[in-house]
């Protein structure tokens, strides 16, 4: 079984503190810029011409840009810790999910070490042909481990050196002379025979761009993930595009096509200094490896940590020295790299290992995207994408994957869905059957008699009981409701009838008539009509024994009562909802509706309480459709200018801390009463919000003055929290 809590740190408390350069940008374009850029982009020009191949750079860079922003939105939403894409996965889609993904990207991330360090040999070989191409490749894999196990930092420093040697051959590059002396016209279109086909070629060239997980994966060692990760990524990503997009360029004047495609290694031809390309050469494959070796023990320390492995390999999740590195983590993947290298050819595996990398841009893209589609308020990313584009991303992917190797394609999708059902296996042994009605009625009991259990902060959006009488005579009150539910959450429109005035084939009659108008007008929500002799007791009752089991609506949401002789039963009723356990919400109408759906304001009284569920409200309200456009207000009333400069600083603050957009109005008061400077400054608004105090003995007068106090202001919510949940942590969650 995984362990229970999905959320517990898997992240040394004090991170090594590797800033955006170092820790994400480095890696990652270190690895973008690999070892096809000098062994194969003239490969690639030559058979897809400069028009072909400017084309296949812009499609392959577009795919991976569109990942990169799926990884920042995921990366400012929450703290991304130890295990990178992997970690990210798993909170977003769950375990099974992120395991399902995790495991083969870790034997991808290992298995490459072996690749790169073979990659290496070889050329070293190509220059020293005395030296002994396995022996060599086992040495370099054990020097980077001993590298890796050193410290994360120590690799990073290494990493610098390399990427200087990169730089020292790109401008050697630039400043190096045509072949023959004198420039080439461009050839816009390839001009040999026997050419490989567009697909082909751009197959070969697609793993060049897929680099971005490198700085991902240190996710662990950063000092600011979510700062970093977005930053270094996006900034790797566009610096390769510039590198790529002006080589061919260069390329194309400089040597003939044939020549382009015959000989590998033709940039050192032109250099200005030709010793610089090899050290180039050789800085592409140790730095990958370094990423590789950095980033897959870490990938492991995550699933180890989080119960994904078996019990047995629980011991791989424990960091060595002050950092909490996975030293032991490194081990075991410095001996499965090194037999990958005894084996010698990997050229069978290489394919798959594409797949594996390409399935994790998927399903990350696959994240975001459902994450942005669902819009749950807890999700509040500082760095905003639009599903589509996420969602487009993942198709790319999958394009790719098709188009590279369709056969590596479905073993990858075999191995992870085999991952994928042996973890769910492990979680819903008990309730797995034979039978897909028995499947379903398994999972539906499973996810109502789990629905209670446990606080879920992250995933919360209110279950709404709507007493709204005649639903089509109270229309703002369903309105209202569906801003804050956004057809995703739970929706009750209920209603308390005459006793006698119908029988029960009646009520369901007209429980579908309402039914039917609420779905006619958008509505996804159900219907509940009750009987009682008094409107007040049957609006307790319903409260009461409307729901199955844990999954009962907390939050009701009712009209305000105008008429004083019906108060004391009114206010009871607030009170016996909020003992209730209920979060109570009264919307008392203008007459206009809503307005022009451009103002919120929330008067803000702390973030406890009443505070934290007007701010989660008004942030659902102002990201559905009708209100897509609305400003909230956040307004704090203080005595004078000194407490009004802390008061707005500390304001600023926590909103940027929970990730809110709102505009802060700290108002002076100057010896005015609240309500006048109430009806001042709300009348322009179109929704206000109002905490509610808790019902004591006084509760009728209270409300009577909080009536007369809003009689002129446009429509106004009055909240009322439940005090058995914490919607701070809803805020807070990360």
């Amino acid at each position: 079984m995984f362990q229970k809590n999905q959320d517990q740190p898997v992240s040394p408390d004090k991170p090594t503190g590797l800033g955006t350069f170092g820790g994400v940008f480095t890696p990652s374009i270190l690895t973008i810029l690999g070892v096809i850029m000098y062994l194969r982009f003239g490969w690639v020009l030559g058979n897809a011409g400069l028009i072909g191949t400017l084309f296949i750079v812009t499609l392959s860079t577009s795919i991976t840009f569109l990942t990169a922003l799926s990884v920042s939105e995921i990366a400012t939403d929450r703290v991304v810790r130890v295990g990178g894409a992997y970690y990210m996965i798993s909170r977003s889609l769950g375990l099974e999910s992120g395991g399902a993904v995790g495991i083969p990207l870790y034997i991808a991330q290992t298995l490459s070490i072996a690749l790169y360090t073979v990659g290496f040999a070889e050329s070293l070989t190509l220059t020293f042909p005395v030296l002994n191409q396995k022996i060599i490749a086992l040495i370099t894999t054990v020097a980077v481990a001993i590298l890796a196990i050193r410290s994360a930092r120590a690799a990073i420093k290494a990493q610098y050196y390399i990427m200087a040697a990169i730089a020292l051959s790109l401008i050697s590059l630039l400043l190096g002379e045509p072949l023959g002396g004198e420039e080439l016209p461009i050839s816009w279109w390839p001009s040999i025979e026997n050419r490989a086909g567009f697909w082909t070629v751009f197959a070969v060239f697609f793993p060049a761009v897929t680099g971005i997980m490198s700085g991902v994966n240190m996710s662990g060692d950063l000092a600011s993930p979510s700062r970093s990760i977005p930053r270094g990524t996006i900034a790797a990503v566009l610096v390769g595009y510039v590198i790529y997009m002006g080589i061919p360029l260069l390329l194309s004047t400089h040597v003939p096509d044939q020549q382009l495609v015959d000989e590998p290694l033709v940039m050192m031809k032109i250099a200005a200094w030709a010793p610089a390309i090899l050290v180039g050469v050789w800085g592409a494959t140790l730095s990958s490896a370094i990423g590789s070796i950095l980033g897959a023990p870490r990938v492991l320390q995550a699933l180890a940590l989080d119960g994904v492995l078996p019990k047995w390999l629980r011991f791989l999740g424990k960091g060595s020295g002050p950092d909490a590195e996975p030293r032991i983590g490194t081990i075991l993947t410095l001996f499965i790299a090194l037999a990958a290298v005894s084996l010698g050819d990997l050229d069978a595996i290489a394919p798959v290992l594409t797949m594996f990398f390409l399935t994790t841009y998927l399903v990350l893209n696959l994240a975001a995207g459902i994450e942005s589609f669902l819009r749950s308020p807890s999700f509040r990313p500082s760095f905003k994408v639009h599903w589509t584009l996420s969602m487009l991303g993942a198709l790319g992917c999958l394009g790719v994957m098709f188009l590279i190797n369709s056969m590596a394609t479905m073993v990858a999708a075999a191995v992870i869905f085999a991952i994928f059902f042996w973890l769910e296996r492990r979680q819903l042994e008990s309730t797995w059957g034979d039978v897909r009605q028995g499947i379903w009625m398994a999972m539906v009991r499973a996810g109502v008699m789990r629905f209670g259990k446990s606080r879920d902060y992250r995933n919360w959006r209110p279950h709404m009981l709507v007493l709204s009488g005649a639903p089509t005579r109270r229309w703002s009150l369903v309105e209202l409701a569906m801003s804050l539910t956004h057809n995703r959450g739970f929706l009750t429109v209920s209603s308390v009838l005459p006793a006698g005035s119908r029988d029960a084939a009646q009520q369901t009659q007209l429980e579908k008539t309402v039914a039917e108008h609420l779905d006619k007008r958008g509505v996804e929500g159900m219907v509940r009509f009750v009987t009682a002799n008094d409107v007040y007791e049957g609006a307790e009752k319903l409260v009461e024994a409307y729901g199955l089991g844990p999954l009962v609506p907390d939050t009701v949401l009712l009209g305000a009562s105008e008429r004083e002789a019906y108060r004391p039963k009114y206010c009871a009723m607030i009170d016996h909802i909020h003992r209730a356990n209920r979060n109570v919400l009264i919307l008392r109408e203008n007459g206009n509706e809503f307005g022009k759906r451009a103002y919120i304001d929330v008067w803000w009284g702390g973030l406890q309480a009443n505070g934290g569920l007007m701010l989660i409200l008004s942030y659902l309200i102002s990201t559905s459709s009708e209100w897509r456009q609305s400003t909230i207000r956040l307004k704090l009333v203080v005595p004078n200018e000194t407490a009004a400069a802390a008061a707005q600083k500390n304001l600023t603050e926590l909103l940027a801390e929970l990730r809110v957009a709102a505009q802060t109005h700290v108002i002076v008061s100057d010896g005015r009463p609240f309500p006048e400077i109430l009806k001042q400054s709300s009348s322009d608004a179109d929704l206000v919000f109002m905490g509610l105090a808790r019902p004591t003995d006084d509760f009728e007068p209270y409300y009577k003055r909080l009536q007369d106090m809003t009689a002129e202001l446009p429509a106004c919510v009055f909240v009322l929290a439940s005090a058995d949940f914490s919607y701070k942590e809803i805020l807070e969650s990360a």
